[in-house]
């Protein structure tokens, strides 16, 4: 086992062993450069409407008011943000992480209208890629979650599994980088904020950690990563929300959100 594979071995038991605890910056990924993005305590470096409180040291939405973003710092060019999540039932949420309609997705996968589709579901980036496989755990439980981002490659990470990995410049994969698009997304786009959605449902995030990775560190995407398909009903409902945004979009008015 290397030393980074250990690494995450060690984070996971701790995050197992200590389900309901907010926990201070491991030693081992202040090693690597993270940064802890909340105290557990306080809203300090984040803005929202009212809308979230800190309970037993999570940011938890408990009323309607809009997303929570992390206004101290915009997000680095190359970055790997940590994160936990858990969900109320039929929830549906997400991480902002770069300008625009780019989202690391929050999901409970039994969602009726995004669940079915996997290019929806929890930890795809939502409407452009899926993840190669489901693995949330039961509603009111807490999730593990990674986001890297090393020039054009992107990798989604859920309970400790890489879900995600690709190059969005790829040409394989030139029909999901144009739906995400279409809904108003650019996977080129740099200096963007960190923003924990509200969408309607109530949702908790906790143990955010942020790092700048390094020039000489190495992200190489996964070559056999392939995508769970869309099909079916699914896949009708996708196209006709697309014809929807192509119309919208001839509006000048027109904005193109969840």
């Amino acid at each position: 086992m290397t030393p980074h594979m250990k690494l995450h071995a060690s984070l996971f038991a701790f995050v197992f062993l200590c389900p309901l605890l907010a926990r201070a910056l491991d030693p081992a990924e202040e090693q690597l450069g993270f940064v802890a993005l909340s105290d557990g305590k306080t809203f300090d470096g984040w803005k929202h409407g009212g809308n979230w409180e800190i309970q037993d040291g999570a940011f938890a939405r408990v009323r309607p008011s809009g997303s929570l973003t992390y206004e101290a710092q915009k997000v680095p060019d190359d970055f790997e943000l940590r994160f936990e999540w858990k969900v109320s039932k039929l929830c549906n949420s997400g991480v902002y992480y770069r300008p625009g309609q780019v989202e690391y997705q929050v999901l409970d996968d039994a969602h009726p209208v995004y669940g079915e589709n996997p290019r929806q579901a929890a930890a795809s980036l939502f409407f452009c890629m899926g993840p190669r496989k489901r693995a949330t755990r039961p509603v009111g439980e807490w999730n593990t979650a990674r986001i890297i981002c090393k020039g054009s490659v992107i990798e989604h990470w859920l309970n400790e599994e890489r879900v995600i990995s690709f190059d969005y410049t790829d040409p394989k994969w030139a029909k999901e980088v144009e739906l995400l698009r279409i809904r108003g997304g650019n996977l080129a786009g740099r200096g963007g904020k960190i923003s924990l959605q509200d969408h309607g449902q109530d949702v908790a995030y906790r143990n955010l950690r942020l790092r700048t990775i390094p020039a000489d560190e190495p992200l190489i995407p996964d070559p056999t990563f392939q995508p769970l398909p869309v099909t079916g009903a699914s896949l009708e409902k996708e196209n006709a929300r697309v014809r929807g945004l192509l119309e919208k979009a001839k509006q000048p008015t027109a904005s193109q959100t969840k």
